[in-house]
């Protein structure tokens, strides 16, 4: 019996044989003759020419998702924002996804959010939140008010790099942006910016510096007017990464971003790397902080609603990289803290401990948690994109995200 080895290509080349006679034949009955394409006259080309790429993945890893939103009252509609994917939206809690951001300009997505009054308009921040060297960036902030079938790119297009959007509740049309500005060099679109008509145009409300851009901000949900922010001074050099800076720090606004103060009394002095901040929605008098310093970084909280913190614990994570925090919906001590391990405090930051990481993929981007029932929760990791129902003891993963990260393309 010849050996598979040598049987396969002998059955290519009958194919080819096939196709060679049959082909001229083809085109005399069709007229065409010596004139007709060349993908006829070469039977390879024809071959070739009928067969189309399908999808045979992910398996067992997905890509990077950055962020997550979940309908309001709907939980079965999912809007899943990617690092280098861009934005998928599904109607079946998961059974399948569609892409909806592929027609416009960036790939990249750091923000995702849904309008608490119009769960049709959607709001996307271009430009994964992170800085490390390989990072892509985005042209703005884009608006969708059909659900992600349309969008429009309303503005901020050097804002490169995109923390968080909050939508003030009792009005959709005052959206705040934090915007971290580009990575690699000062200035462009940076800081915390204001639209008070729905995106049409924008004020910056909140400026840092040259370097410093707004990484994060919290609403207090009993008077929106009310917001705490964080500004991240960092610089990223292919060869070196600063950090942090002087103007790094957490502001306080109780007018809408009008006027700020600084609101660092507990924070440890010197120079402030970047910081995460989440607030609770049990009780929003208690937000939490996880700070990078250069003296004293740790896990911070504050129970006055930003004015004063406490350090609760060392915890902290690399800052260029996660340096996010989520509130639990139910409990008022316990917060998570995304990392190379999703962690979990149920004393208020004190102490951490994993969130069922032997179960699937490190390296935490996102998280969301049931509002209804605070053991269900949706994660999304570098390897894609995990649901849980018992807070991480069994993981379900989705291998129908085709998502991938290219970080190198070489050309003769």
């Amino acid at each position: 019996m010849p050996s598979r080895r040598l049987l396969l290509p002998s059955i290519f080349a009958a194919v080819l044989m096939i196709l060679t006679i049959l082909t001229p034949a083809a085109a005399q009955r069709s007229g065409q003759g010596d004139s007709d394409s060349s993908s006829q006259r070469d039977p390879l080309a024809s071959a070739v020419g009928a067969l189309r790429f399908r999808s045979i993945g992910p398996a067992v890893v997905s890509g990077r998702v950055s962020d997550l939103a979940v309908h309001p009252t709907n939980k079965s509609i999912w809007y899943v924002a990617t690092a280098s994917g861009g934005l998928w939206k599904t109607t079946n809690a998961g059974t399948t996804f569609s892409p909806i951001f592929d027609s416009q300009s960036s790939y990249s997505i750091g923000e995702v959010v849904i309008d608490p009054k119009n769960p049709n308009v959607i709001w996307v921040g271009t430009g994964e939140n992170n800085s490390q060297r390989s990072v892509s960036y985005g042209d703005g902030v884009y608006k969708s008010i059909d659900g992600g079938r349309s969008w429009n790119n309303m503005g901020l297009p050097q804002s490169e790099h995109i923390g968080r959007i909050l939508i003030d509740p009792r009005n959709s049309d005052v959206v705040y942006v934090a915007s971290q500005g580009p990575v690699f060099n000062g200035g462009g679109d940076r800081g915390l910016y204001k639209t008070t008509d729905g995106g049409t145009t924008w004020n910056k409300v909140l400026d840092a510096g040259e370097w410093a851009g707004v990484s994060d901000v919290v609403m207090d949900p009993r008077n929106p007017d009310v917001l705490v922010a964080s500004t991240w001074q960092r610089a990223r050099r292919q060869f070196t990464y600063i950090a942090g800076g002087p103007e790094s720090g957490i502001h306080r606004s109780t007018d809408g971003g009008e006027t700020w103060t600084k609101s660092q009394r507990g924070l440890p002095s010197g120079d402030l790397g970047r910081i995460g901040l989440a607030i609770s929605p049990v009780n929003p008098d208690v937000i939490y902080a996880i700070v990078e310093a250069a003296n004293n970084g740790g896990f911070y909280r504050s129970q006055n609603n930003g004015v004063t913190w406490e350090r609760m614990s060392d915890r902290v994570t690399i800052g260029l990289y996660y340096q996010e925090i989520e509130a639990d919906p139910v409990m008022v001590d316990r917060v998570y803290s995304m990392d190379f391990m999703n962690m979990i405090s149920d004393d208020g930051g004190r102490t951490f401990t994993p969130v069922g990481e032997m179960n699937k993929h490190v390296d935490n981007q996102a998280i969301w948690i049931d509002p209804d029932n605070n053991e269900h929760m949706l994660l999304g990791c570098d390897g894609g994109l995990y649901q849980t129902f018992d807070r991480g003891k069994t993981y379900d993963f989705f291998q129908n995200l085709p998502l991938g990260q290219f970080y190198r393309v070489e050309v003769d």
